[in-house]
């Protein structure tokens, strides 16, 4: 396994990059500086936004981080559809006081002009979501001194990842907060998800190149189990959210220890594509009928989704979590990563210890 990646960082902890306006500058800074690799989302940001949080970033931190792009999404042709939920959505339109979005507003999030940035300001890492950059873009990121991850949900997506050019693949397991990074959106295949040690064994067996595990990881002692399973590195989207530094909402962080919030479920409710959080009222309602169609959910809803938020209504806002959100810690993220490091030293202690014990 190449040690390429986990060169960069002293401690085989990866902060997940969570898009709107969750991983910010402050969180990537302090879990760099810590010993992990922090991340900067640039998901749902123009160019130019992506550049001054780079440019924040180095200021704060002369460690390696890493940037993470969503890949342009095909053309959606069922308008129809897009309309009917529109028309479902009218009455959180009039009960927010606010207008829906256009659900035109873009297909593929700036691509071409953040590669753009990031190849003329060569981060450490550079990470892909929702598919796979072609080999042309990989082999240009190479050749600047970026080390690139993309995202895969099944084997045969990590398949397409390795023949590709990537330098290494993030097994995301069913577990995880925030959108699943399935390379096609298929609705048939909604709710048959891989749990994470499942998929990091059969990724492991299906391509060479180094494996990251994402997805319900909340403590060391289940980062040691993923590199057991052959992993080099586990990446914490959740676990990172309830920090200080993280961007996330007051409201969000509380809830994912609230008890009035007592599981997680994927939805394309806010979105269009399968995302998972907290199960709250406007996922009950308007999940069920929500169209594969993103990301034109998604501008449709974010009007709702901000209104709910100024109004503190955690029933109307996504909050995105993993299946371990209850474990969730209030700790400064530079604290988190020492705390994790340790417990992680701890259970491999353990694990060695009892392997020598039965060997003798």
């Amino acid at each position: 396994m190449s040690s390429a990646l986990t060169d960069l960082f002293p401690f085989p902890i990866v902060q997940a990059p969570m898009a709107g306006g969750v991983s910010v500058p402050q969180l990537a800074a302090a879990v760099s500086e810590a010993g992990g690799l922090g991340f900067l989302a640039a998901g749902y940001k123009t160019a130019d936004g992506m550049y001054q949080e780079i440019k924040q970033l180095r200021g704060l931190t002369g460690r390696p981080f890493g940037v993470n792009l969503f890949m342009p999404q095909p053309e959606y042709a069922e308008s129809g559809a897009v309309e009917v939920y529109a028309h479902q959505l009218a009455g959180e339109a009039a009960w927010y006081e606010t207008e829906l979005g256009d659900p035109d507003s873009g297909r593929d999030d700036g691509y071409e002009a953040k590669l753009a940035v990031l190849l003329d300001n060569p981060v450490a890492v550079a990470s892909f979501h929702f598919g796979v950059p072609t080999r042309e873009v990989l082999d240009s990121l190479r050749r600047a001194g970026t080390f690139t991850l993309v995202t895969a949900t099944t084997a045969e997506e990590a398949l397409a990842v390795e023949r590709a050019g990537a330098d290494a693949v993030i097994a995301q397991g069913v577990e995880a907060g925030g959108h699943q990074g399935t390379h096609r959106d298929v609705p048939e295949n909604d709710g048959s998800g891989i749990g994470l040690l499942s998929l990091v064994a059969q990724i492991r067996e299906t391509v060479g190149i180094p494996v990251v595990a994402a997805g319900g990881i909340m403590r060391g002692s289940q980062i040691a189990a993923v590199l057991a399973a052959g992993a080099s590195a586990a990446q914490l989207g959740t676990a990172f959210l309830a920090t200080p530094e993280s961007g996330a909402a007051d409201l969000h962080k509380q809830a994912l220890t609230d008890p009035l919030f007592t599981r997680t479920a994927l939805t394309r409710a806010f979105s269009g594509r399968p995302a998972r959080g907290l199960v709250n009222r406007f996922m009950r309602e308007h999940g069920p009928y929500a169209p594969a169609a993103y990301p034109e959910v998604h501008h449709l809803t974010s009007p709702l989704r901000k209104a709910a938020a100024k109004a503190t209504d955690a029933q109307g806002m996504a909050l995105w979590a993993g299946q371990g959100h209850r474990m969730a810690r209030e700790l400064p993220a530079g604290q988190l990563v020492e705390t994790l490091a340790e417990e992680l030293a701890a259970a491999s202690t353990a694990l060695s210890t009892k392997g020598e014990g039965e060997r003798g």
